[in-house]
Parts: C-alpha cells; sequence; structure tokens
C-alpha cells in the first residue's frame, strides 16, 4: 500500500453553544451533590462527567455472584450499571411478586451503592433481551385490551408493576443519597417487539410494538413518577424511529454482528457501517448508518446504551465474537462525539427458571444461556474485550472532562468511506479549535484491514500544525492527543494514547499507552526537558521537567494496558487475572493460573499473601511472583447412551475455591447440561469452548450431571408419506460426539 499524506484543516472551527436542558435533566442528592445535562454532555456538580454504563441483568445471575462482577465491573472503569428489570422475571403469576434470590433487586442496587456505580433501571414494561416476551408475562396473553398501549387496562397493570418496582428502591434513589439517576421506559417503542412464546416453530404472533408516539412514553413517565420512581432523568432508546419525547434522553447504540438477520436470511454476514466516523451532534450532517433523530443534533448529547460489548449464537448464526471489535467500536463513537458509553452486554449471565416450568428465554437463542460472548462472561470469565476496554475507561476518566465540550470535525469524505474500503485511513477530530485529539480506527467487522505503515496526518489549526505518523497494527485502535497540557507542560503532540494521571510515592505520573504497531514518539514545546525512555518495549519511564515543574511519563504496550488495573492509593497494578479491590481498598486476585506474575507502579509497594514472593525490581516496576498448589479436579465421564453422558464430580474436590468452570469440548448442534431434572445450562455448538460454573451448585454434585447433545443432521427430511398421522425424520449423516471435559480451578488470592 502506498504511503499517502492525510490533512485536516482547524483553522476555521468555530464552537457550538451549549444549552442547558432544564429540570427534567436536573438532580441535586442529600449530600448536595448534583447531576445535569446539558445539550452536549452530562455534569457533576458543574464540570463534564464522562458516563460510562455497563449492561448486568442481576435477575439473570446467583445471587451469590452479583457483588465480585460488580466490582470487576468498577476495576474495568464502569462508573454506571444499567439493567433490565423483566417483568416476567418479577411478577411470573399475575397478581403474585418476587423479589427473592436472583430477583432480589434492592439488594443489588445496595451492592453498586457499596462500589460506588451509579444506577439505569430499564423498568419496561416491555424490554426485550432475548427474554420470552420482550418480559411481559404470559398471562398478559388473554387480556381484553392491546399490550404497550394507553388502554386502562394496561396501564392499571404496569402502574401495579411500578408501584411494586419503587417499594423494593424507596431511598436509593439519586435524590435520597442512593445510586439511582435514570430510568428507562418502554424498549424500542414504535420500532421493534417480540415473538409471543405461545406457540412455536409454525405460528407467526408478535407482541405488539405499540403505535401511540410521545403520548405514550408520556403517560408512562408520569406514571412512574405518581408511583414514586424519581430519576434524575429518564432515558429512551432513539434508534430506528423509535417514539421520541423532549422530556426523555434519547440513547443510541451499535451492533456490528447481527444474528436477527439470519432469521429469515442466509448467506453471509456483510460488513456493516459500525467502524467508519460519523458526525453524531452537528446539524445537517449526512451520516450513513441508521441515525435519524427526531430532534436536531444539537439539541440532545449523543450517548450511548447499546453499544455492542458482544453478542449472542442465535440458532441460525453462530460465531465467535472478535474480542478486539469491541474498543475499536468505542473509540468509534468517541471519535463521532459520543459523550455517555453504554454497552450491551457487559456483564453475561443465566436465565433464571420459571416456577411454572416454562424457559424465560426467546426461542432463537439458548433456553438458559445468556453469555453474550459479553466483556465479563455469566461466569466471571474476563475476557480480552474487558481487558482492552480498561484503557478508553481511563481515558474518559482522567481527561473526559477534556473530550465533553470538543465537538468532532471529520475529513471530507469519511462518513461515506465503504465498509470495505481497505485502503483509505479511517479519523477523527475531537477538538476545540487549539487543542484535541486524533481518533484513529483500524478495525473493521468480517473484513480485515492491513497494517498501516507509512502514512502521515498533518492537523491544522489556527496557530499550529501537528504531525503524526501513522503506524497502526491491523485491527488496532489509537487516540491521538495534540496540544496537551500536563500540569504546566504542554505536549504539542504522541503517537500514544494517554491513559490516566496519577501521583505514586508523591511524583505527578502520567501514562500512555502505544498501540500495537505505533511508535510512541513524543514532541514537546519548547523549554521542556525530557530525559530519553528508560525501560522495555513494554514499560518505560522519562522524566519530563519544565522551570520548577517536574513530572513522571510512563510508556507501556498494548499487552501491559490490557492487565493495567488503578488503586485507591493512586498505585498501578499489572496482573493477566482479575483484580478485585473492594471499600475497604483490600486486593484480591481471582485467576485460573496457579503460577503468575504480578507488577507494581512503584515498584516498593508492599503485600503479603501465601504463595506470593518478591523478585527483582526490573523497569521500574516491583516484581511478585506467586504460586498455588494446582488442583487437578477429576471428571468422571461415561457415555450411558446415544448422545448422552453423565459427568461425575466429587463435591469435596471443589473445598477451597471460588469456583470451578466445566470446559466441554463436543460437536453437534446443541448442549443441554442437566442436574436432576434441571436443565442448568446449555450451548449453541459454536466452535468454542462451553463453559459452566459449578460454584452455585457445589451441594448438589453428590449426583452425576448430564450431558445431552443433540446432533447436527446433515441431509435431513422429515418424511410424512404415511396416509396416517405418522412422521419421520430421515437424514444422511449424523454428527454429535463429546471430545474432552475438564474442571478448571477459579482460585482466590488475598494480597
Amino acid at each position: 500500500m502506498e504511503p499517502t499524506l492525510y490533512e485536516i484543516n482547524l483553522a476555521s472551527f468555530t464552537p457550538q453553544k451549549t444549552q442547558d436542558l432544564g429540570d427534567d435533566f436536573r438532580g441535586q442528592s442529600a449530600s448536595g451533590e448534583k447531576l445535569s445535562f446539558n445539550s452536549a454532555f452530562m455534569e457533576r456538580n458543574g464540570t463534564p462527567f464522562f458516563g460510562i454504563s455497563g449492561e448486568f441483568h442481576y435477575s439473570r445471575m446467583h445471587e451469590a455472584r452479583w457483588e465480585r462482577e460488580i466490582i470487576k465491573m468498577r476495576m474495568g472503569g464502569i462508573n454506571i450499571v444499567s439493567t433490565y428489570l423483566f417483568w416476567n422475571h418479577m411478577e411470573e403469576t399475575e397478581g403474585v411478586f418476587d423479589f427473592t434470590g436472583s430477583r432480589d433487586l434492592r439488594h443489588f442496587v445496595e451492592l453498586c451503592r457499596k462500589h460506588g456505580l451509579y444506577v439505569i433501571l430499564r423498568v419496561g414494561p416491555f424490554d426485550h433481551g432475548e427474554v420470552r416476551n420482550g418480559g411481559l408475562p404470559d398471562w398478559l396473553y388473554g387480556k381484553p385490551f392491546a399490550v404497550r398501549s394507553t388502554q386502562e387496562g394496561f396501564l392499571h397493570l404496569v402502574r401495579r408493576l411500578y408501584t411494586e418496582i419503587s417499594r423494593q428502591v424507596q431511598g436509593l434513589f439519586f435524590r435520597d443519597g442512593g445510586p439511582i439517576i435514570g430510568i428507562q421506559l418502554d424498549n424500542e417503542y414504535m420500532h421493534s417487539a417480540a415473538p409471543w412464546e405461545m406457540t412455536t416453530g409454525i405460528s407467526n404472533e408478535w407482541v405488539p410494538q405499540g403505535t401511540e408516539g410521545e403520548d405514550y412514553i408520556l403517560r408512562l413517565r408520569a406514571m412512574a413518577l405518581e408511583c414514586g420512581l424519581a430519576p434524575v432523568f429518564f432515558t429512551g432508546t432513539a434508534w430506528g424511529g423509535a417514539a421520541y419525547s423532549p422530556r426523555v434522553l434519547p440513547l443510541w447504540g451499535g451492533y456490528a454482528y447481527r444474528p436477527w438477520i439470519f432469521y429469515q436470511h442466509t448467506g453471509e454476514h456483510p460488513a456493516t457501517e459500525e467502524y467508519v466516523y460519523e458526525d453524531y451532534h452537528h446539524n445537517g450532517k449526512t451520516v450513513a448508518d441508521d441515525f435519524a433523530p427526531a430532534y436536531l443534533p444539537e439539541e440532545r448529547p449523543y450517548a450511548c446504551c447499546e453499544m455492542g460489548a458482544g453478542m449472542m449464537c442465535c440458532y441460525y448464526y453462530r460465531f465467535i465474537y472478535p474480542y478486539k471489535s469491541v474498543d475499536a467500536l468505542a473509540n468509534i463513537k468517541l471519535g463521532s462525539g459520543c459523550n455517555f458509553l453504554g454497552y450491551y452486554m457487559f456483564q453475561g449471565g443465566t436465565n433464571p427458571l420459571a416456577r411454572n416450568g416454562t424457559y424465560l428465554n426467546e426461542s432463537q437463542v439458548p433456553k438458559r444461556s445468556y453469555d453474550y460472548q459479553a466483556a465479563l462472561g455469566e461466569f466471571g470469565q474476563i475476557r480480552e474485550s474487558y481487558q482492552r476496554l480498561k484503557a478508553l475507561h481511563f481515558f474518559t476518566r482522567f481527561f473526559g472532562d477534556r473530550l465533553a465540550p470538543m465537538e468532532t470535525v471529520l475529513p471530507d469524505g469519511a462518513s461515506q468511506i465503504d465498509p470495505r474500503d481497505t485502503k483509505t485511513l479511517r479519523f477523527a477530530v475531537r477538538t476545540d479549535g487549539e487543542s484535541g485529539f486524533v481518533f484513529v480506527n483500524n478495525f473493521q467487522d468480517h473484513l480485515t484491514l492491513p497494517d498501516r505503515k507509512g502514512d502521515t496526518l498533518c492537523v491544522r489549526t489556527r496557530q499550529d500544525t501537528f504531525t503524526f505518523p501513522i503506524r497502526l497494527a491491523s485491527e488496532e485502535n489509537a487516540i491521538y492527543p495534540f496540544h496537551f497540557l500536563m500540569d504546566g507542560i504542554m505536549l504539542l503532540s504522541a503517537t500514544a494514547t494517554p491513559l490516566l494521571r496519577t501521583v505514586a510515592d508523591g511524583r505527578i505520573t502520567y501514562v500512555f499507552l502505544v498501540p500495537d504497531g505505533s511508535e510512541g514518539t513524543f514532541e514537546w514545546e519548547n523549554g521542556t526537558v525530557s530525559t530519553p525512555f528508560s525501560g522495555s518495549q513494554d514499560f518505560s519511564l522519562a522524566t519530563v521537567t519544565k522551570g520548577d515543574v517536574c513530572i513522571d511519563v510512563i510508556r507501556i504496550s498494548r499487552g501491559m494496558a490490557n492487565q493495567l488495573y488503578l488503586l485507591r492509593d493512586g498505585s498501578l497494578l499489572f496482573t493477566e487475572s482479575a483484580l478485585l479491590e473492594d471499600e475497604s481498598s483490600a486486593l484480591r486476585l481471582e485467576t485460573t493460573f496457579p503460577d503468575g506474575v504480578l507488577m507494581t507502579y512503584p515498584p516498593k509497594r508492599l503485600m503479603q499473601a501465601d504463595g506470593l514472593m518478591r523478585d527483582a525490581d526490573r523497569d521500574g516496576l516491583g516484581i511478585y511472583r506467586y504460586h498455588i498448589p494446582a488442583r487437578t479436579i477429576p471428571v468422571a465421564v461415561e457415555n450411558t447412551a446415544p448422545f448422552r453422558y453423565t459427568l461425575s464430580l466429587r463435591p469435596e474436590d471443589l473445598t477451597g475455591l471460588w469456583d470451578v468452570r466445566l470446559q466441554i469440548e463436543y460437536e453437534g448442534d446443541i448442549g443441554h447440561l442437566f442436574l436432576g431434572n434441571t436443565l442448568v445450562h446449555d450451548h449453541f455448538c459454536n466452535g468454542d469452548i462451553w463453559e459452566f460454573g459449578l460454584s452455585e451448585y457445589r451441594n448438589q454434585l453428590d449426583q452425576p450431571l448430564c450431558l445431552v447433545i443433540s446432533p447436527l443432521r446433515e441431509g435431513a427430511h422429515v418424511n410424512v408419506e404415511s396416509g396416517m398421522a405418522a412422521r419421520s425424520e430421515e437424514v444422511r449423516q449424523i454428527i454429535g460426539q463429546l471430545r474432552s471435559v475438564r474442571a478448571c480451578p477459579v482460585y482466590e488470592i488475598k494480597l
């Protein structure tokens, strides 16, 4: 590929004026903390605040796992937990509400408060979320009124639902000192619905998508307030022509992996427009995707609630989710003007069982599993997407107050780049006219972009020109600063992404990520003295001074950034495993590796734990090695019938472990795992390892698990030629076998 010079001129840039959005988007806590929105961004106590929302469906996880996963979300940079409240999880039988166990909404919200996270409740009545009937209870089907309507019979039942929810969360709203800041009303109203799951396979019955527009939304809003649901702001999904009201904050999203197109479609998945930069916050701009708001873009912030942080496999579309797609999508949204990131799903889950024996997932997805290949798996697995997202979340946490007032400027034709174009550099600028950030993306779904090795980008302002050599690996993304002030020292430009500012051992320290393929160059203003970076390619340190100001600058590789955690005391810890720091600063390591390395900065941070040994410092880092006696957990496998196996474990083998994950490799169509007569998990075979956490079943393992594989049937057809009511399936080849099962221990180390 021939090197190309790209230019973008900011000399004529004129900033927008922001408008306060008024009392519908403003609140104050009992302690005096203030939250509000203007037309461009969220504010906390008058300062730009960058919300990072992660979806976590509490009723799709055993309550014993909640706190640990909430802490992981906080450690990964999430500051808002968003959760659906599925009506059929709460009121499966008409008039009987269940808020116990995994349905204990109040306990979940209290845990979010304990660990300093805000909460957005998505209260419905319709949610979707691949839940049976979109979350509407079965008993609504025979009522003499339309659901998702303003008919009084339906509103009466919704009012009862909202009242019961309100009773659970009283005292937990922001105004009371609690964490609940937002309420989403009916989901995707007038845009999407869900199948009624009363019958499947033949009929085509659907929940109505609604027809009453803003009137319906405002009726729900007023009713929620009457019932005591009083957030700082209400939200609503805005894509696809969904109903809009100016009294509700419109939220957006984006999915590049779309199983729903295969419900009635065959062939290859197309490359999508999701990895092309757009301008979502200036009026009159051409946008390539379905961004067609019912308001002028400059009137509301561009904010997201459903950016794909994973995707489920549906029956007709199974794939292994590319984890590098997630932070690339977040980069695209930030560069396109987003000032509020929201991921769906950030935390995977497992659907609860209904009391009446029905399964509560939609029929196109597994009956129990809703892992979603999310950043955090349904049994606590940390995925590469979780590790990579931390870098962007550090960036918005520490520099989001600078970014939020900045506006998007695109080069000509940027939003019309064909997703299949592998040559044109994809970039955008967020700027205030003098300083800013260059966003570069080299990822495309369903297509591989080549490494970028020779391009140059020039950014021209009224007074300066900043030159960036573009070196970026395939599937990588970057944020490069220009005119970036660091405690009185001006960084003119860098080909490294600023992550965070901390004070370590009394020294001001900035940490930058050098993306894969990039060179990590820094250009300082005249009069600045910088020592050469010393250390390794993974971690190097320089000291920068100007006058009486002195700061340390750390460069880390992508691999090290994936391992980076910031502790409450300002120090850094690097580990490949999940690190949990609770509200008292106690540290725990959750790991599947019995041997590993921890690195700390500053290097003299002391830790004590059984099996933890201090090694020699290296490259300015404190090095620790840990060793845990490895546990081998035998699994006895017996093939009891075609495509049926028993898996036997001894309960005592799980003693002293946080969890044990069964790792199953098999060939077939669907895998079902039973314990006794209960289906505890299932999986659509997609070529990946099927994992199942045993923690909540450890006291029931005196009986074996039963694994049933539904085989693939090649050349299958149904013979109906009998004169009577006989049918039989005839197949050319049957594929279904268990390849291997192992039990993977999950250890916990207290530091």
